[in-house]
């Protein structure tokens, strides 16, 4: 478990996928963070949509953050997955415009 916490992530266990009574290495958001990031090297997606798909995890995060809101881990890993491909797109769009 020590991994996760290498990556940034709280490891929650009411946040986190579990197989077979072991959980995962880093929680349900996280997962789809990183998923995310290696799927939008091969999906290219526009700027703009690469700028919005950043929103839903900034709002659901938040949300949860401020308010007595408990989102679940269905909308952490897919606002995950939107962030993690909207985020490696934008890394890219950037990366090539500088050279």
């Amino acid at each position: 478990m020590k991994l996760g916490h290498l990556l940034g992530c709280h490891q929650l266990g009411s946040r986190s996928f579990f197989i077979k009574g072991y959980q995962f290495p880093v929680c349900a958001r996280c997962t789809g963070i990183y998923l995310g990031l290696i799927l939008g090297v091969f999906f290219k997606i526009s700027l703009l949509f690469s700028l919005l798909s950043i929103i839903p995890l900034l709002l659901d995060g938040l949300t949860q953050l401020l308010t007595k809101y408990q989102s679940n881990n269905i909308k952490r890993i897919g606002t995950g997955l939107l962030f993690g491909i909207g985020f490696a797109n934008l890394f890219l769009i950037l990366l090539k415009e500088a050279f």
